[in-house]
């Protein structure tokens, strides 16, 4: 476990880098992605930071406070729903229009439902769509930024990560559907669960070999109050969401924590790209059991999570190429074709 003084120490120091780091949240207006966005202002200098996010009011209020935090951040927000993925690409291109690097993009958005499919206009499910789908097209739109940020001639400035807050360790103990990776056929909120999971832990070992000097983080939060699921409850029964929070309790991570994790889990020099595994001493074990495979499972507490019989099981069969073509068929219908799936 990484103590809390550690990464604390740690984003402290983040204060030597570079100003000026350019990060985008999606889903940045709420929860653990609020959480790490307060930590990154915090604890860098005049960073540039992009929230994703649907609600203007919140965004408004939440500007205000980065600011307070730290008068030389700039905070833009970017209204848009991204279960949809051409909304992805409209935030993207607005972006990649201002700037000339990404140094990280850190992704929590998701969908809480107790509902069963629930498909988009562009035929995908929208929990599936915002907990795999628009994850990987942000990163395969940001690539060229990220890269760039990699290859800043100024070593202080050359942080390049991509963050996914999910859960990796699902889809390591169980396979996905590989005839049905989008669920049309066969939906469930558990097999939705599974496919997110599985499909982004190889997506991002893809990734990894793509781009390696951008390091790529697959993060456990474990439980914290992002009020999303209280919202969802109070639909029906506040009480409900009460009784569990008492319940929980003793194993939650407290917000401010989360956010101080996550942004060690995002910069610290252990989870390194694959091109820069040499130059870091610590360097953590990847996904794959490989040291600095620039591909990592990152638990709540900072440690990383190695492979496991099934996902390694998994690679052997050819599952990170049966998903990613697979990803790239939804991509080209939806996106270039300008279709649905």
């Amino acid at each position: 476990m990484v103590s809390l003084t550690e990464a604390r120490t740690h984003n402290f120091n983040l204060k030597n880098l570079a100003p000026g780091l350019v990060a985008v949240f999606v889903g940045g207006t709420s929860g653990i992605g609020l959480y790490t966005a307060r930590e990154f202002v915090r604890n860098t200098n005049a960073p540039h930071v992009y929230l994703i996010g649907r609600n203007q009011t919140e965004a408004t209020r939440i500007i205000e406070e980065l600011n307070a935090i730290n008068p030389s951040s700039q905070v833009d927000f970017i209204k848009k729903d991204v279960s949809l993925l051409r909304n992805v690409d409209e935030a993207c291109k607005e972006i990649t229009e201002k700037e000339k690097k990404v140094n990280l993009l850190f992704m929590t958005v998701g969908y809480f439902t107790f509902k069963g499919r629930d498909e988009t206009s562009e035929g995908l499910d929208r929990k599936l769509s915002c907990h795999y789908y628009a994850r990987m097209r942000f990163i395969s739109n940001f690539a060229p930024l990220l890269t760039a940020a990699a290859q800043d001639p100024e070593p202080k400035a050359a942080l390049s990560r991509a963050v996914c807050v999910l859960d990796p360790s699902v889809g390591k103990k169980t396979a996905p559907n590989f005839s049905d990776l989008s669920l049309k056929s066969a939906f469930s909120l558990r097999s939705c669960s599974i496919h997110a999971s599985a499909m982004q832990n190889f997506a991002l070992e893809h990734f990894a070999k793509e781009y390696p000097r951008t390091s790529f983080i697959h993060a456990f939060p474990s439980i914290v109050d992002t009020g999303v699921a209280r919202d969802a409850y109070g639909r029906f029964n506040t009480a409900f969401w009460i009784v569990g929070s008492v319940l929980f309790k003793p194993w939650m991570v407290e917000k401010k924590e989360s956010g101080e994790r996550h942004l060690f889990a995002a910069t610290a020099p252990r989870f390194a790209p694959r091109a820069k595994k040499e130059e870091v001493q610590d360097v953590a074990v990847g996904a794959d059991d490989v040291k600095g495979s620039g591909a990592y499972h990152v638990n709540w507490d900072g440690e990383a999570m190695g492979d496991s019989k099934k996902m390694a099981s998994m690679r052997a069969e050819g599952a990170e190429k049966k998903i990613w073509e697979h990803t790239e068929e939804v991509f080209r219908k939806i996106c270039d074709e300008g279709g649905k799936y």
